[in-house]
């Protein structure tokens, strides 16, 4: 048979692709046994270079386990998750035949914390800012982190020089010390403040409405003129509130910078503002939807008026006045919303009171945190509110104030907050102590009887239960006063007051004093309260009075009291106080009427009586003007009045004049005689110089006027003149962290020839 050219072929290349076909299973053997090997399992996870950390922790982060394939992508995310831990300073994974081998370099752990070169800012300030603590792992990332938390924490100091650089001091078993070396640097302060759009007022006006403030000698007393971000950023809202209140109703700060020296040594800061228009109170309308409420009893309530500047403070202020109003009127659920309405043709805006009948709500409970050392009670019993009782927003501010009126702390706020059902609300009452313990050193100079020294140690909030201790020592070339006080505000915690007083002058011989005296005794106190405003005292009153040592030369008048006495009175005082804060008021007065009645055993016999009263009111902004008078008379019952009972003026009573310095003389002795009847009165403004949050100063400008006449007594030398007396003088008072400085100077511009002067004094005080 014949075969064909193809068949030919395909016989010839079968072997040849058979023998080729064996060759190539014979050269991809390995290949296929490298295969296999790669599907192989983890039989085990070795952990090397481990020191603290147990090998299960380590194993414990990673993604792969024993008995897992050997996965890249899952021995990658092991290694990321290694790292991410922090645990480790370095890590590599790497595989030894079946075995999965884990080397890692761990990361030290710090064994102390501290600080050094901080002199500015305390180790526990810092130490709560900084995130790295013993015990816990050190790594870079978080020491850097801490530097700049520290840095930030200086700059907002205003010392943007700080430097702080981080201190590792090797020890055993991968432990560390870490050390933040700080230079502090100096403070970077505030060379000048700018004011870009004003036209109404000046920039030197402005700036005294801010809260920084440019650098001059005197900053020594102040922290405002260094840099603050945070303060920078409050001036803007103290320049809206300065421009609202004063009609400028469109008033936008439209930026605020700071740039800083090419020395870093100083800032400048510029605020660019639109002052807008200036509007005035247009139409004003009060409107009630109340049954039963006539609204004509609410003219007068609010405190502006049509054609008045416009001022937001006083739409606020008449909203809290027509909540009082109505309250007092018997409407104990109301909710009154002004609306106002720019009218920027006419520059006017128009006020609406809109009153109208608020939801029913309860006091569910009154809650009290940031109170350590004062009692709860203590809080509670000034409140105006209970448990259960209707809401009444009134109430709820008046407790606030009398809260702050304590001087227990530093800030008080009481706040709304919803309680369990809809219809009840919880107060809650949040406060910041403070320091209520003084001991004050004071002094004062005068032209007559040289320099005189108090010291005075006291205590507003004993034992955290609201008492009252005062302990005082007067050193003086003319007087010694030594007193001891105690009061309890709630006796048997009821509004009853009670208290005692323990006291021993001593009266001097001095250039112009020709006698001693020595006056001993104890008095009784208990007060109560008719009403918010109304309070009533008693007392009693024993001493027993010395007059001795009397000079040949001395006054007949004090020749004639020589020898022992005895006092025995009881007395009342009766008050009414509406004042918006008894330590500090800003608004109201106080009016008071006091007698006392001597003769209840011994030898002393007057009725003695004081009529005197304090205006205060708010002219602008921190300006407070303050208007007082006092007037008082003594009458001998049966006899005349000692020369010791009567009443002398001068010194704190009347600036300008020495103690005793007015009225009465004996011309050949120089002793004040003193007088059965005298009128005084105050006109004060006091100021707030610069603005701080760590300073306090307040300036004052006053004029004290009045007269001290009648000493019963007659003769030659006796010099009486009923002519008015006056003084102008001018003060400062600084409260710093060290206590509170006082400064006063005044100039008697009407007196006698026979006054005696004092026209400078000065006090300084810290408190505990």
């Amino acid at each position: 048979m014949r075969l064909g050219p193809v068949k030919i072929i395909c016989l010839v290349a079968r072997p040849i692709f058979a023998a080729a076909f064996f060759l190539c299973l014979l050269g991809t053997a390995p290949f296929f046994q490298a295969m296999a090997q790669n599907v192989s399992t983890i039989s085990e996870i070795r952990v090397e270079g481990i020191q603290r950390i147990e090998p299960e922790t380590v194993k414990s982060y990673m993604r792969i386990r024993a008995g897992d394939p050997f996965d890249a992508a899952l021995i990658d995310e092991s290694l990321k998750s290694l790292f991410v831990t922090g645990l480790f300073r370095d890590v590599s994974i790497r595989r030894d035949g079946i075995v999965l081998i884990v080397k890692v370099s761990e990361n030290p752990v710090i064994s102390r914390l501290a600080f050094e070169g901080n002199d500015v800012t305390e180790d526990e300030r810092l130490r709560k800012e900084v995130q790295l603590r013993p015990r816990v792992v050190y790594t870079r990332t978080r020491v850097q982190s801490d530097v700049d938390r520290i840095i930030n924490i200086y700059r907002a100091q205003g010392r943007f020089a700080v430097k702080g650089v981080p201190k590792v001091i090797q020890q055993s078993q991968n432990r560390v010390d870490l050390i933040f070396e700080i230079d502090e640097g100096e403070p970077t302060l505030i060379r000048k403040i700018s004011f870009i759009g004003n036209k109404a007022f000046s920039d030197s006006r402005l700036k005294t409405v801010v809260l920084s403030g440019e650098s001059h000698w005197y900053s020594f007393l102040t922290a405002s003129d260094v840099y603050d971000p945070n303060r920078v950023t409050f001036d803007g809202e103290m320049l809206r509130r300065y421009y609202h209140r004063r009609g400028y109703a469109d008033f936008a700060l439209l930026s605020s910078s700071a740039e800083l020296s090419q020395d870093q040594e100083n800032f400048f800061l510029t605020f660019t503002l639109e002052e807008g228009n200036r509007y005035r109170f247009g139409e004003v309308t009060i409107n009630s939807k109340l049954k039963g409420l006539d609204v004509s009893k609410l003219k007068g309530v609010t405190t502006f008026q049509t054609g008045d500047w416009y001022d937001g403070k006083k739409v606020e202020d008449s909203v809290n006045n027509l909540v009082d109003a109505v309250g007092n009127l018997g409407f104990a659920f109301i909710d009154i919303r002004p609306k106002i309405k720019r009218d920027r043709e006419k520059r006017t805006v128009t006020v609406t009171f809109d009153i109208n009948e608020g939801n029913h709500v309860f006091v569910e409970r009154i809650d009290i945190h940031g109170n350590v050392r004062t009692m709860d009670k203590v809080i509670r019993r000034e409140f105006r509110l209970a448990e259960g009782d209707a809401f009444n927003r009134s109430k709820m501010r008046r407790s606030r104030q009398r809260i702050n009126g304590l001087g227990y702390f530093k800030k008080a706020t009481v706040t709304q907050k919803p309680g369990s059902v809809k219809d009840k609300t919880v107060l809650d009452v949040a406060v910041e102590e403070q320091s209520t313990g003084t001991f004050s050193v004071g002094a004062g100079v005068s032209s007559t009887s040289g320099l005189i020294a108090q010291v005075q140690l006291s205590e507003n909030n004993l034992l955290g239960k609201g008492q009252h201790l005062k302990i005082q020592t007067s050193l003086g070339e003319k007087t010694q006063n030594y007193s001891i006080g105690f009061t309890e505000p709630y006796f048997m915690d009821r509004n009853f007051s009670a208290g005692f007083d323990l006291f021993n002058v001593v009266t001097k011989k001095t250039d112009s004093i020709t006698f001693e005296q020595n006056k001993i005794g104890f008095g009784l106190r208990a007060g109560f309260a008719y009403n918010e405003h109304l309070n009533h005292s008693l007392r009693y009153r024993f001493e027993n009075k010395e007059v001795s040592s009397v000079d040949d030369d001395a006054s007949l008048s004090v020749k004639r009291q020589e020898g022992q006495s005895i006092s025995s009175s009881i007395g009342q005082t009766l008050s009414y106080d509406a004042r918006d804060n008894k330590l500090d008021p800003t608004e109201g007065f106080v009016v008071r009427l006091s007698n006392d009645l001597a003769g209840l055993g011994g030898g002393t016999r007057y009725l003695r009586s004081t009529l005197s009263g304090d205006n205060f009111i708010t002219i602008l902004d921190d300006w407070v003007f303050r208007l007082s008078g006092e007037v008082g008379y003594i009458l001998g019952l049966g006899e005349d009045v000692r020369i010791d009972d009567r009443f002398f003026l001068g010194g704190d009573s009347f600036r300008g004049f020495a103690q005793g310095g007015i009225g009465p003389r004996d011309d050949d002795s120089g002793d004040a005689l003193g007088g059965v009847g005298y009128v005084t009165a105050t006109a004060e403004l006091a100021f707030p110089i610069g603005n701080s949050d760590v300073y306090k100063a307040r300036g004052f400008v006053f004029s004290d006027v009045g007269t001290l006449r009648d000493s019963t007594e007659s003769g030659s030398g006796i010099h009486e003149d009923d002519m008015m007396r006056a003084s102008l003088g001018a003060g400062i008072g600084i409260k710093t962290p060290l206590g509170v400085i006082r400064f006063n100077y005044a100039v008697p511009v009407l007196k006698a020839d026979f006054d005696k002067e004092e026209k400078f004094s000065f006090q300084l005080g810290t408190g505990f």
